[in-house]
């Protein structure tokens, strides 16, 4: 992937974009598509999935047959490469007490960034998810609707390319006919969970994932996403013909070498370099974002991480896409006379109000699935189906001790066998066996277990934030983030409510929990704050400046020419996965830019 050093930059561009990502990819994606000229800053290296991703490798051909360790801990196949959990000279401090209070922060250091890691589920927020307030009373609503952004999910669908069906759900809203490519079908243990759920009247439906299972329609989608732009179309044209059709290959957390899933460094960023009009700086960590005397952006100090060198970077605009949290750090070391506790914080709001997904597991031993005969399951690397939150009238009846929902992921299947495969049998054989006995048991219960694993809404709280540590600087000398995460009764009751529901799916389908029970309290099955990895909001949007960060165009009040497209804005953080609606944000909050450049207000 062609990218410049940080000693090649232009003088001045018209936007400079901080972050890869999902945000970052596509915000430049769509301003470069329109003409305009874009230096993007990515904090980690270049990084390249066509040549980079291990395509068609086994655990055993792997140290430790691929097992996690600290510096990979999703596997040694997983494509994050210098991020993770912890990453060398990039403190940040946990200022909260108790176990479940803690907060753990991810930060891929790599060009894509999140996006060469996630799940790929692409849901919509529904209706009832831009106005919460209105619904129950608590956390803010959104100052757009669900029908101002349904605009934007139709075009990211079709630009990434989504798998899924439109099931009339409640809250859970159906694309236009033919946005959406076929999902695959369900492997054997999704369709027993999927007969057997209905019991308990819990829907199974096919998920939304951004894996192609088709080639796209590189002959008519360009021209709905950019007509009357010819440059354009041919460009992402030719960029649809280069993806392939997944063909169950690789799991999708190492990346995708033939461009089947989702990932910035193969659907973003390579149209908008065919513009001509987009440079990258990869290992370039922003600190802050300058002002002149009247408090307009004029662009972004960064240190170049090859030399050590402080590098100023010009730009008509700023977009800031570095990940929620890492937006709030730049803007509160962005200090200066105009703003004295970081930029566009006159309310003092910027670093409040974050939040994660709710999560909480539980795993099951099904008989039924013992002993299958050979079979293909390795589909599209992850869910073919989950549950969508089904409750809503019975919450809204006041029948549930918790606000907001969730929805239901499971895993099942014979997968690659890995290091552990065999082990832990004892209460299955009489207390273990071994020799030809052994391998008939590990073929006989391999692939009979199930884990379910809830993903639930977080209500805005004001325990909930983050600052800048007084003390602790990273190796660059940059302040970092101190961290305060507090969940509430509503979240800990409802990952309660989580494992009933997963414990009433597992004697449903004839089996028996396995491992850890039903916790009686929230507390005990919590996962902690950012384990999840959809940490949103620190820069909130709204109605008014007096209680928000950014109006409804993503725009800063304090700083008419900086934008958020990141997850920083989040009103809300709906139990859908937030990248689907972080990009289509984006896309809009770019248009906006657009307008405002061409009219000539920025």
């Amino acid at each position: 992937m062609p990218v410049i050093s940080a000693s090649q930059i232009k003088p001045e561009y018209d936007v400079i974009v901080v972050g890869s990502g999902a945000a970052g990819g596509q915000s430049a994606y769509t301003l470069t598509m329109e003409g305009v000229k874009v230096l993007m800053l990515e904090a980690g290296r270049s990084y390249e999935p066509v040549t980079e991703t291990p395509m068609f490798k086994v655990g055993s051909s792997a140290p430790l047959r691929g097992a996690s360790t600290t510096d990979k801990p999703f596997g040694f196949y997983d494509s994050t490469v210098d991020g993770g959990w912890t990453v060398p000279g990039e403190p940040y401090v946990r200022a909260s007490a108790g176990r479940e209070n803690q907060f753990k922060w991810w930060r891929p250091r790599m060009m894509g960034g999140r996006t060469n890691h996630w799940g790929r589920l692409s849901f919509r927020n529904g209706p009832y998810d831009f106005k919460p307030r209105s619904r129950d009373g608590l956390g803010f609503d959104w100052p757009i609707d669900y029908d101002d952004l349904a605009p934007y999910y139709d075009r990211v669908e079709q630009l990434i390319g989504v798998y899924g069906n439109n099931d009339g759900m409640e809250n859970t809203p159906d694309s236009p006919p033919g946005v959406l490519l076929p999902p695959p079908a369900p492997r054997v243990g999704e369709r027993l969970v999927q007969q057997r759920a209905q019991k308990i009247g819990v829907p199974i439906v096919a998920a939304h994932r951004a894996v192609l299972t088709q080639r796209q329609d590189a002959e008519n989608i360009p021209a709905k996403l950019h007509p009357n732009n010819p440059k354009a179309q041919r460009i992402l044209r030719e960029s649809m013909q280069s993806r392939a059709a997944c063909f169950w290959a690789t799991p999708c957390g190492r990346g995708c070498s033939i461009k089947a899933t989702y990932q910035s460094t193969t659907v973003h960023l390579p149209p908008a370099l065919a513009t001509g009009n987009l440079d990258i700086v990869p290992n370039a960590m922003a600190r802050e974002v300058t002002t002149d005397s009247n408090g307009k952006a004029t662009g972004v100090i960064f240190i170049d991480k090859t030399t050590g060198d402080e590098v100023q970077a010009r730009g008509r605009a700023v977009v800031l896409a570095a990940g929620a949290a890492e937006t709030v750090r730049i803007m509160l070391n962005s200090r200066s006379v105009v703003f004295p506790d970081g930029i566009a914080n006159s309310t003092g709001l910027v670093g409040k109000y974050l939040m994660d997904t709710v999560g909480a597991k539980l795993g099951g031993q099904i008989p039924l699935l013992e002993n299958l005969p050979p079979l293909n399951e390795d589909g599209a690397g992850g869910a073919h189906v989950y549950a969508p939150w089904w409750l809503y009238q019975q919450q809204l009846a006041g029948k549930l001790n918790f606000a907001r929902g969730y929805h239901i992921e499971f895993n099942t299947a014979r997968g690659q066998p890995k290091l552990d495969v065999g082990a832990g049998l004892e209460p299955l054989n009489g207390g273990g066996t071994w020799g030809r006995k052994f391998k008939d048991d590990v073929r006989r219960y391999h692939g009979s277990f199930i884990s379910f694993s809830g993903r639930g809404e977080m209500i805005p709280n004001e325990g909930t934030f983050c600052e800048l540590d007084p003390v602790v600087k990273d190796k660059w000398g940059i302040p970092v983030l101190r961290f305060h995460w507090q969940w509430s009764d509503h979240e800990l009751n409802q990952v309660v409510h989580m494992q009933q529901t997963f414990k009433q799916l597992i004697e449903a389908c004839g089996g028996k929990v396995w491992g850890e029970q039903p916790a009686a309290h929230g507390r005990d099955a919590i996962h902690p704050g950012g384990d999840i990895i959809h940490e949103v909001g620190g820069a909130i949007m709204g109605s008014t400046r007096r209680k928000s960060v950014v109006d409804a165009w993503s725009r800063t009040w304090d700083v008419p020419n900086l934008y958020l497209t990141d997850g920083a804005p989040f009103v809300s953080n709906a139990d859908k996965n937030p990248t689907l609606s972080l990009m289509a944000l984006a896309w809009r909050a770019s248009d906006h830019l657009i307008g405002e450049l061409s009219r000539g207000n920025i």
